[in-house]
């Protein structure tokens, strides 16, 4: 197998990466437009870790204008393996408060206005996202929690939506119903898009507030969500550094498929295929396009 690569995206709150060593800034230019940042590239021990931030420094980027696809296609570039997602997100169960790490393995996508697939016209695939975390990924994840001594809590089930609005009452109260346990605005299709690039991807969601639903909590507000954020920021950097001291340092094999989900997704027969979206497709997809 290759190198193993640590990717992290930094969530609201999260907008850079302290600690790194041989820390130098890269722009990586993608076929598919303009990603959050500039890439920041280092090590943590002898692991390379590529951090991107998702919003931008100074979060100057909404969840539906984010370049999802430029995102992954810079980190896959730039030789990324392993991707871990740090994100904010709203509870809808009262044990899961304010502060918890829930390391999630399931999502929901209620976005509408996001390009969610490399492919379309010209090359048709179809990839499994059944079991979109990497279970062996979250596991490391979940023993550097453990390590850390961080509140956590592994499995869960994330609901996206468009945004930038918080719930309605009626959103959340029916989401609650439907025995979701988290929301969000960015997994999606932030997952989906990590799987087309054969990235084991896992997320952090790191509980802020809780929704509207939560009758002594009230209405979510960016105050009371900006006051949490600062408190999850270092124990997010602390997750980070020791999920990255104990990395492997070459690329395990997913049980979830992610390092091959390309094998057998591909439809459109070769002579059909477009050459022009076939050259953007050249890091997401180049493992099976050239074989």
């Amino acid at each position: 197998m290759s190198e193993a690569v640590l990717g992290i995206i930094g969530g609201s709150g999260i907008y850079d990466l302290p600690g790194l060593s041989d820390l130098r800034e890269e722009r990586i230019e993608s076929p598919w437009g303009e990603p959050s940042d500039t890439l920041r590239i280092g090590r943590v021990g002898t692991t390379k870790i590529v951090f991107l931030p998702r919003h931008g420094r100074g979060h100057a980027i909404p969840p539906s204008e984010i370049n999802y696809r430029a995102n992954i296609d810079v980190l896959k570039r730039a030789g990324v393996t392993d991707l871990v997602s740090l994100s904010a997100c709203g509870s809808y169960k009262a044990e899961l408060y304010p502060g918890l790490f829930v390391l999630v393995d399931q999502f929901v996508d209620r976005t509408s206005r996001r390009e969610s697939s490399f492919f379309g016209r010209g090359c048709v695939a179809h990839v499994s996202v059944a079991h979109p975390v990497g279970p062996a990924l979250q596991g490391r994840i979940a023993a550097a929690a453990e390590a850390e001594e961080l509140p956590f809590v592994r499995g869960g089930t994330l609901v996206t939506m468009e945004g930038p609005q918080f719930s309605t009452y009626a959103e959340s109260m029916t989401y609650r119903g439907l025995g979701y346990d988290l929301i969000g605005m960015t997994a999606m299709p932030e997952a989906k898009l990590a799987r087309e690039a054969e990235i084991t991807y896992a997320t952090v969601a790191m509980v802020t507030d809780y929704d509207c639903w939560h009758e002594l909590h009230g209405a979510v507000d960016v105050a009371s969500v900006v006051a949490v954020l600062h408190e999850n920021a270092d124990k997010a950097r602390r997750l980070v550094a020791r999920l990255a001291a104990d990395f492997p340092a070459e690329r395990e094999p997913c049980p979830a498929g992610s390092h091959n989900a390309l094998d057998n997704a591909l439809i459109t027969a070769p002579a059909f295929r477009d050459p022009a979206l076939l050259a953007k497709l050249d890091a997401v997809a180049g493992r099976v396009l050239r074989g």
